[in-house]
């Protein structure tokens, strides 16, 4: 096809289209045969197809529209996944219980964290380092975290929704923890962060 249209097959993307719309030829060539033996069936047929890739069609034309929706239901269920609102700014739902929790990413790993504003840094219970690789058991406990001995720790990556940052001083905390602290380590590298009406915005530069 690239020897008789020069430049119009170039991608994946485009060999994709085309293996479509072969797909698509090959269902109606299909259909019209049968249109000749059964034309009540025949016409049923395509219209649901029609429909189907209307619909298909519709999908893929506002899939970002769609993926924002699925992100704000998601984010009424489960309140800790972060809801993009533009393209410099995150917002998190309150949980029943009056805090915000954030799902966020530490080295590539899901971790659930508690936002705390009067924690100075970002502390990792036990169990989560545990989860990142960490051996806690080999660990000297000596720097003070905010309520227990902790040791430092830096993370490679540290993720929030669409908000990466890399080589992240973090603490790991000696006694157990119900979940990990998103302090004003992470805060402060934000541009800013508010709390209204139940949501927790957080804002930052490109």
């Amino acid at each position: 096809m690239s020897q008789f249209f020069p430049g119009s097959v170039s991608s994946a993307s485009d060999w994709q289209s085309v293996a479509q719309g072969l797909m698509m030829v090959t269902i109606a060539g299909s259909l019209l045969l049968r249109l000749r033996m059964q034309p009540h069936e025949a016409l049923r047929n395509v219209l649901a197809w029609a429909v189907i890739a209307g619909v298909l069609a519709l999908g893929y034309t506002f899939r970002g529209d769609l993926s924002s929706v699925f992100g704000r239901v998601r984010a009424e269920f489960a309140p800790g996944y972060p809801v993009q609102l533009s393209q410099h700014e995150m917002v998190v739902t309150q949980n029943d219980n009056g805090g915000f929790y954030v799902m966020g990413q530490v080295n590539g790993e899901t971790v659930r964290f508690l936002a705390d504003t009067g924690s100075s840094d970002i502390v990792l219970s036990p169990a989560d380092a545990e989860r990142l690789g960490v051996d806690t058991h080999a660990l000297k406990f000596t720097d003070l975290a905010e309520t227990a001995n902790g040791v430092s720790f830096k993370a490679s990556s540290l993720s929030v929704g669409p908000v990466r940052f890399d080589d992240v001083p973090m603490q790991i905390n000696q006694a157990p923890m119900s979940t990990s602290l998103l302090g004003m380590a992470f805060f402060r590298r934000l541009d800013s962060f508010q709390v209204k009406d139940g949501k927790l915005y957080m804002r930052w530069s490109g």
